[in-house]
C-alpha cells in the first residue's frame, strides 16, 4: 500500500486529488496539509511514502518545503503536482530533489501512474515539460571542442533517450524503438534533467 500526503493550499484541489487516489486499491492517503509548513509538520508524524506537493503555497513554498523535507533521514518521494510548468520552476524542483514534476492538468491515469513510478523509486517529469526542456537543449549551438560539458556525465542510453525525445518521439515510442520499458524511459529523461539538461536549458 502506497501512503501519499496531499500538500496545496486550495481544498478544492485536496478534496479532488483524494477522490482519485482512494479509488485505487493500493494507495491511501493519510493526511492533507494547506501549506509548506503544515507539510513538513505532518510528513514527519504520519510517514508518508509519498508527498504530493503544491509549489505556491502560503508560510513556505512547496520547492523549499521539498528541500527541507528531503534532507532529513528516511524522508518520502516528492511528486511536485503544480499549475506552473515555467522551466526555473522544474530545474529548482529537481535541484530541491524531488523525483517527479506533474502538471495539474493531467489525466487522471498520468497522475495514479506518476505517484506508483515515484513510489517505486524511479524519477518522472512531465512530457510536455520533458519535450520542451530537449527541445531548448538542442536549439543550442555546439560547443566548438564537443560534448558540452554539463552532459559529459550521461550515459550512453541517457544521451540516446535526450536525442530521440528531440525527435519528437513519445515516450511509448522511445520505449519500443529501445526495446524498454517506458517506466524507464522516463527515468533516464528525469536523471538527464536532473543532472545536466535542465541546468542548460534554464540558462538558454
Amino acid at each position: 500500500m502506497t501512503r501519499v500526503l496531499i500538500a496545496d493550499d486550495q481544498g478544492i484541489v485536496r478534496d479532488g486529488l483524494r477522490m482519485i487516489l482512494e479509488a485505487q486499491e493500493d494507495i491511501e492517503v493519510v493526511g492533507e496539509a494547506a501549506d509548506g509548513l503544515d507539510a513538513l509538520q505532518l510528513a514527519t508524524e504520519l510517514e508518508p511514502d509519498v508527498v504530493l506537493m503544491d509549489i505556491r503555497m502560503p508560510k513556505l513554498d512547496g520547492i523549499a518545503a521539498t528541500r527541507k523535507l528531503l534532507a532529513k533521514a528516511q524522508a518520502p518521494r516528492v511528486l511536485v503536482l503544480t499549475t506552473f510548468g515555467e522551466d526555473d520552476y522544474v530545474y529548482e524542483a529537481m535541484r530541491a530533489g524531488a523525483s517527479g514534476f506533474l502538471l495539474k492538468d493531467s489525466e487522471r491515469r498520468h497522475l495514479l501512474h506518476a505517484v506508483r513510478v515515484v513510489a517505486a523509486g524511479d524519477e518522472l517529469l512531465d512530457p510536455s515539460i520533458t519535450r520542451r526542456l530537449i527541445e531548448r537543449l538542442t536549439r543550442r549551438p555546439p560547443r566548438v571542442d564537443g560534448t558540452p560539458t554539463e552532459l559529459e556525465d550521461l550515459s550512453e542510453r541517457e544521451l540516446t533517450v535526450t536525442k530521440l525525445v528531440a525527435r519528437g518521439l513519445s515516450n511509448a515510442e522511445i520505449a519500443a524503438e529501445l526495446v524498454v520499458s517506458e517506466a524507464t524511459v522516463k527515468s533516464h529523461v528525469a536523471r538527464s534533467c536532473a543532472n545536466s539538461a535542465c541546468a542548460i536549458a534554464s540558462r538558454s
